[in-house]
């Protein structure tokens, strides 16, 4: 291979790392201004702008666990933004060591998504009501949230995989701040995660723009993100069992708050 030839590859292999930086970056950005809007009047400003459809999610005063899951899931939002930020100024060192807290995070935010899921189930639903079968398919989000993120620190080490998967784990946290926009004046399951999915068509365009194909992490990752959402949710929460689940998980939330 000619000098000309290696130096022409070299420099659109730095165009190109470059390219997914920012794409990234972007990303990262778009989602803490999701889960800002989202949860603007319900939590981060209550009361504040006001919105008729905000306003059907502003129910404080929240109980303890419900701040705590506020701060822990607003520090793994900020997470990406510091990642991305820190590999940028070439920080490497620094970004492996918040890595590693950032998977206590993870651990500590799947623990208590599910805390909030089932006290959300006690304080807004009554007890043993049939609606609370499709209040539990939250846990589906948290399940693919926990599975993403497990994969993503074990590519930790190849750095194209990790960010892709663990942009996809924060994805999959995104239904619920994105079916509280004022824009959309639904809560479905089903369209709140069709609109998430429309982000892992921009990832999968990223790695046909830097790469000419579909990077393997995001192949894995969006199916993990898809199959665990709508056609698993639907499958498993339309019997008696799952109702019985949902009715523990009910229960156990009458505890916490």
């Amino acid at each position: 291979m000619s000098t000309s030839t290696t130096l022409s590859t070299t420099q659109t292999q730095v165009a190109n790392l470059r390219y997914e930086r920012m794409f990234f970056s972007g990303m990262a950005a778009f989602v803490l201004l999701s889960v800002f809007v989202g949860f603007a009047q319900s939590y981060y400003l209550q009361g504040v702008p006001y919105s008729p459809h905000w306003a059907a999610f502003n129910t404080p005063p929240y109980p303890l666990v419900v701040h705590l899951h506020g701060v822990i899931f607003s520090g793994w939002i900020l997470l990406p933004i510091t990642q991305t930020s820190l590999v940028a100024a070439h920080r490497v060192a620094v970004h492996r060591r918040v890595g590693v807290a950032g998977f206590v995070l993870a651990c500590l935010l799947v623990l208590v998504g599910l805390m909030v899921v089932c006290e959300a189930m006690a304080r807004h639903v009554p007890l043993g009501h049939r609606s609370i079968g499709r209040q539990a398919e939250a846990i589906f989000n948290t399940l693919s949230f926990a599975v993403l993120t497990y994969l993503g620190f074990r590519k930790r080490h190849d750095p194209r995989a990790h960010k892709r998967l663990m942009i996809l784990a924060t994805i999959s946290l995104l239904p619920a701040a994105s079916s509280r926009w004022p824009v959309f004046r639904d809560g479905t399951h089903l369209r709140s995660a069709a609109r998430c999915f429309a982000l892992l068509v921009l990832i999968a365009c990223c790695d046909f723009w830097s790469a000419a194909k579909v990077h393997t992490a995001t192949l894995w990752g969006g199916l993990i993100l898809i199959l665990i959402n709508p056609p698993v949710v639907w499958i498993i929460t339309h019997n008696s069992v799952w109702f019985r689940l949902a009715l523990l998980m009910q229960t156990a939330g009458r505890h916490l708050y």
